[in-house]
């Protein structure tokens, strides 16, 4: 049986976000209401649901661009927007965000865009950024490509440079917004891996936002889906657990793209 609310008060150690009682608007508009659902340390979580469903924007809601318009998010035991300052930094810097065009500064280098957060967040001497630089590149396959521009790489590519940009301080928690979104089936896969083994050799817990189905499957092992119509979350659990079992049939249907699970 799936959950269509969160089961995290029991587990609220293992938890390391927590989505309680939220709803999101913009202005009048509804966008959510009434999440509530966990995310556990070492999980690969997808948020999913069809377009216009507010999947980005919940993204927004956890990383603290936007704040609920009603309930909270907790991260590691902490509302961003009740922390101070100084939390509020320290929370930032245990983040990796990437972003659905990238995100890369299209004037700076690829080994400067994966300075710009260790300038930011550590005292580290311009060799110590140089060589972690290089190394984080290393670590997505692009060893060698430090003096290339955003422009003069691929599109997968650049997504690659982008994760290695987000794991530049070795963070805790990494959020992807749509990272397949323009790659090719067999570049997408390739990004899918990447993140697996970004997560089990960092030992993290990884977000995703994301309508592709191949990738959900691939490398979720829970996920929340959001509801257009109804504007609330219909379920909660393991994408191929709500494949099969889940009690709402547009659930199924997204899984199954339409075919009989």
């Amino acid at each position: 049986m799936t959950n269509s609310s969160s089961d995290g008060g029991a587990n609220a150690e293992t938890n390391v976000i927590d989505v309680r009682d939220v709803t999101m608007r913009y202005g009048d508009r509804l966008i959510q209401s009434n999440l509530n659902f966990p995310i556990r340390r070492g999980d690969i979580f997808v948020i999913m649901g069809g377009s216009g469903c507010g999947k980005s924007t919940l993204l927004k809601h956890m990383i603290g661009l936007q704040q609920p318009a009603a309930g909270e998010i907790l991260v590691e035991g902490k509302n961003f927007f009740t922390a101070t300052p100084e939390q509020q930094l320290a929370m930032r810097r245990n983040w990796g965000i990437t972003y659905q065009l990238g995100g890369l500064f299209s004037d700076l280098t690829l080994a400067e865009n994966i300075a710009v957060p260790l300038q930011q967040y550590t005292q580290f001497s311009v060799a110590e950024i140089r060589d972690t630089a290089a190394y984080k590149l290393a670590l997505v396959g692009l060893a060698g490509f430090d003096d290339f521009y955003p422009a003069e790489i691929s599109g997968g590519m650049q997504k690659r440079a982008a994760l290695a940009r987000a794991i530049a301080l070795d963070p805790e928690l990494l959020f992807f917004d749509e990272p397949s979104a323009g790659l090719d089936p067999l570049s997408s896969q390739r990004l899918d891996e990447l993140i697996v083994q970004i997560r089990e050799s960092m030992g993290g817990t990884v977000v995703i936002v994301t309508h592709e189905l191949a990738s959900i499957f691939a490398i979720a092992t829970n996920s929340v889906f959001l509801d257009a119509d109804s504007k609330t979350q219909l379920d909660y659990g393991p994408p191929r657990e709500l494949l099969h079992n889940s009690e709402h049939e547009v659930v199924r249907r997204f899984l199954a793209r339409g075919e009989k699970p």
